[in-house]
């Protein structure tokens, strides 16, 4: 069975083409690097010579709906394989903490399951905030940086207004689904991703309401395929992916370093983030060492 991995990259080139050249070793190679990373023609030429596949299309912000524009163009350019069967999704800071055959293995042996973290946006609050309002309410944060001091004060006006307004995505766009949330990393078959992008082009009313909301990359796919009824079956709430959700190294959630090891030694999962070139060099040897690299 064909496996590609797909690889959203916003930095680090080096980092990067390292982490491709593991994962190439059983998986096929997509990356969409954000286009405010220019690659030189001595970096393309090291993708190709690799056949690492690339492109680089979206000024990706975060909060936007730049990122699952970005994560879509992606999925479509690896569909034109019609030979790969089976897709996970990751970070240009993600690095694998299982052996690559071991990782390919287990999701050949599972092929039929949906490995996607979900759950009802319902009565869920983060950063204070009930998570329904990011979808409930309109936002621009592709041409608005949110991370920014003026970006934050600008999203609590921006609510107490639509609030006041009684603004109502939900009503206006008449969008009959339940709605989800979740990590936007996956693990799923061809037939998912086949699915969610038809579904997405023929509701134009949802396709509305995700694409002026906030963090819809984590919303949008995991709504979708908890809408079906067949997928939903085979969704395990699981997607093997490693992280730790506390302050550490300049990140939220952490960037991880040798002091992780353990942790990412007794994990179940496949996948770790947030790993950097000036934190995690250290970690990524003793990981190698564990899993027989030399």
């Amino acid at each position: 069975m064909s496996q590609a991995v797909l690889i959203l990259a916003h930095r680090d080139f080096e980092q990067i083409y390292e982490l491709s050249l593991r994962l190439k070793q059983r998986f096929a190679v997509y990356i969409h690097f954000d286009r405010k990373m220019t690659l030189t023609s001595d970096e393309k030429r090291k993708l190709e010579t690799e056949g690492i596949n690339y492109i680089s299309e979206v000024d990706v912000k975060w909060g936007g709906w730049s990122i699952v524009e970005a994560t879509i163009r992606l999925i479509r350019f690896a569909l034109r394989d019609e030979n790969i069967e089976f897709f996970h999704l990751i970070s240009g800071q993600d690095w694998p903490i299982k052996n690559v055959d071991e990782i390919y293995h287990y999701f050949e042996e599972n092929n039929d399951r949906i490995f996607l973290d979900v759950q009802s946006v319902k009565n869920i609050k983060k950063s204070g905030e009930p998570i329904e309002w990011w979808l409930k309410y309109y936002y621009n944060y592709d041409k608005i940086n949110r991370r920014s001091f003026s970006g934050k004060i600008f999203h609590r006006l921006n609510i107490s207004v639509q609030t006041i307004l009684r603004i109502n995505k939900f009503k206006k766009l008449e969008t009959k689904v339940e709605f989800y949330t979740g990590s936007q990393w996956f693990d799923v078959p061809r037939e998912v991703l086949v699915y969610v992008l038809d579904y997405l082009e023929k509701n134009d009313e949802l396709y509305k309401l995700f694409k002026t909301s906030f963090c819809s990359d984590e919303f949008w796919l995991n709504t979708i395929v908890m809408n079906n009824a067949v997928f939903r079956k085979r969704v395990t709430g699981n997607n093997h992916r490693f992280m730790k959700w506390i302050h550490k190294n300049g990140s939220y959630p952490a960037v991880l370093d040798e002091d992780d090891y353990l942790d990412l030694k007794d994990s179940n999962a496949f996948f770790a983030r947030k790993f950097t070139n000036e934190c995690s060099k250290q970690l990524i040897a003793e990981l190698d060492k564990a899993l027989g690299k030399a």
